[in-house]
């Protein structure tokens, strides 16, 4: 796994192999990590990420909210609740030498505490668990998710957005689907 493109282009992140089942990390494929970005850069939404504030919803590795970084946004905020996880955050953020524009949360992304708005979401749950739906209900009550923020769900099928929330855009990648959301 490295970042893409950007300020750390080419840098290999710490990698878990082909996951962790027991710790339910799954990383993002280089693959389509790059999709993504493609997407994410390509003009269709404008420019989501140079100057975001970024919030990676069970960052497993980070690696979706390093290459945000990486391309330009200002701030991360990652949160997970695993040990694995979370020690593999703080090891690829010291790689990257980002302390000063990342916070780890240390907390369940389905039971968030009150928070501060974010411009850019990455929601990436065990797939087939309804997760996602959880961490998305949490962090729009509790305040995560900033008025016309663009929000990207993967998931392993299609996903049915929150009321108040717009889907844009989706594409598979395999076993994966990737679905860009809007909040209204």
């Amino acid at each position: 796994m490295r970042i893409i493109a950007g300020q750390f282009r080419g840098l290999t992140l710490a990698s878990v192999g082909k996951g962790d089942a027991g710790a339910h990390l799954r990383p993002t494929t280089d693959r389509v990590r790059e999709s993504l970005f493609s997407m994410l850069t390509g003009g269709r939404f404008s420019d989501p990420i140079t100057d975001a504030r970024v919030l990676d919803l069970f960052a497993g590795t980070g690696a979706l909210g390093l290459e945000a970084l990486s391309r330009g946004a200002a701030q991360v905020t990652f949160v997970d609740d695993g040990r694995k996880a979370q020690s593999l955050v703080r090891e690829n953020i010291a790689k990257c030498r980002a302390e000063a524009n990342t916070q780890l949360v240390r907390r369940d992304a389905t039971r968030l505490g009150a928070g501060t708005p974010h411009d850019l979401v990455f929601l990436d749950p065990p797939y087939g668990k309804g997760l996602g739906e959880k961490a998305m209900q949490a962090a729009l009550v509790r305040g995560w998710i900033a008025p016309g923020a663009l929000i990207v769900w993967e998931d392993s099928a299609q996903i049915i957005p929150p009321d108040g929330v717009t889907m844009l855009d989706d594409r598979r990648y395999g076993d994966t689907v990737i679905s860009i959301l809007e909040l209204g």
